[in-house]
This record gives structure tokens, sequence and C-alpha cells, in this order.
């Protein structure tokens, strides 16, 4: 990661919830917070405005709701400017993230998680990769997942068909939340070989960030709800 300080916008409709994330994220050297906004539609300015690396976005705020604000990022984004939203909430509320990852969040973090929880999937996301904690993310699209859309049955979807069968193996671990290391002990090879394959199953389906990868493999049914 570049030495230059991650560049950070908060947003949330809490002052005091603002207040509380600047004071944890500025104690770090290497992040700094270059602004706030109270609803999505301020956030969407101040992200053209400002241009942070990382917009920490709640979900549920009057006005345009931090769905849509990221949807709007991420369309605005250019080559220069390609900001990274990580989405905040609550679990009672999860469902809504489902429609966030799809928008183009690069993940998704509980209000509740420690200081270091934070600060670490900040710098996780500013380097370019995505959050996808198991202990979230499964239980989130096992609750959810009858809200997917129907799994298809007739056959593999467009793109899936042209993974490779290793590929599709790959993209079924991730989708349990498994880094590339766990994935790469799980199937015994090096860990440059399964990035390749994950920035291989990327590519060939047109998805982002290993978030949306996890989507895509429960809404394909690669892999179904309480699977181990």
């Amino acid at each position: 990661m570049s030495t230059a300080a991650v560049r950070i916008l908060l947003v949330d409709d809490q002052p005091l919830l603002r207040t509380g994330f600047r004071l944890i994220l500025e104690s770090e050297p290497d992040l700094t917070i270059v602004g706030e906004a109270g609803d999505g539609a301020a956030a969407v300015e101040a992200t053209r405005g400002l241009l942070p690396d990382v917009v920490l976005m709640d979900i549920r705020m009057p006005g345009v709701d931090g769905i849509e604000a990221t949807r709007r990022i991420v369309r605005d984004r250019a080559a220069a400017h390609d900001p990274r939203v990580l989405i905040l909430t609550t679990f009672d509320l999860d469902e809504y993230v489902i429609e966030a990852v799809r928008a183009g969040a690069s993940g998704f973090l509980l209000k509740d998680a420690p200081p270091e929880d934070l600060i670490s999937a900040i710098r996780i996301v500013a380097d370019g990769d995505a959050i996808v904690a198991p202990s979230v993310t499964r239980r989130l699209l096992d609750r959810f997942a009858s809200r997917l859309p129907a799994l298809r049955e007739e056959g593999p979807p467009p793109g899936l068909d042209h993974l490779t069968d290793r590929e599709r193996e790959v993209l079924g671990h991730v989708a349990r939340g498994l880094s590339n290391a766990e994935i790469a002990r799980e199937l015994v090879v090096s860990e440059t070989t399964i990035k390749t394959h994950v920035g291989n199953v990327l590519a060939k389906l047109g998805l982002r960030d290993r978030v949306q990868a996890v989507v895509y493999a429960y809404e394909t049914g690669v892999i179904r709800p309480g699977a181990q």
C-alpha cells in the first residue's frame, strides 16, 4: 500500500457516531479523515469534491440511502479516482447489505466491530481488496438467500461455464469466506496460484472483487445456504 495516508470520508446520519469513528481513525498515522456527510446525497457530492480513498458508509439514512449513494459513487468513478465503499451495518438491518454489494460496495462491517477490525478493514479495501468476513458474510447470505434471485436449475448461468473446474472450486471456497492463504492450504497449492485463479474468476465473470463473487456464488447455486 502507498505510504500516503488513506483518505477517508465518514458518512452517517448520527453526528455522535461520526465523532466516535473520527477519534478512532485519526489515532492511526496512516489514516486521515477528509470530510463527513450526514446523508447519501451529501456523500456523493463530497466524494466528487474531496476524492477520498475509502467511503465509510452507513446504509439507513434519510433521503438518499447508503445503497443508492454507493451506486452513484461507483458509477461516477473515473480511472484517476476509484473510491472504495465500506458499508457499516447493524445485524438486524443486514438484508440491505446484499443490495449494497450489488451496488459496488467493497465490503461491510458491523457497527459494533472492535476498533482494530474497523482499522484493518479500511486498510484492506484501500489496498484494493475486499472484506468477506466468514462470521458475517455466510450468516448474512444464509439468512437472506431466499430473497436473492431464483437459483437457476436449467444449466450454468452466463459466464460460469467459462470457468475451469479448478476456478469453479476456488469460487466455492471464496464464497465460504476463505482467504487466499486458507484456500491454498485446502487445495495444497501456492498462495500465488490461488491469487491467479481468483483474478481469472473475477475477470471471466465480470466481477469487481471477492464480495461480489460471494453473492454471485449464492445467486447461481455454486454454494447453497447452510453449506459448509
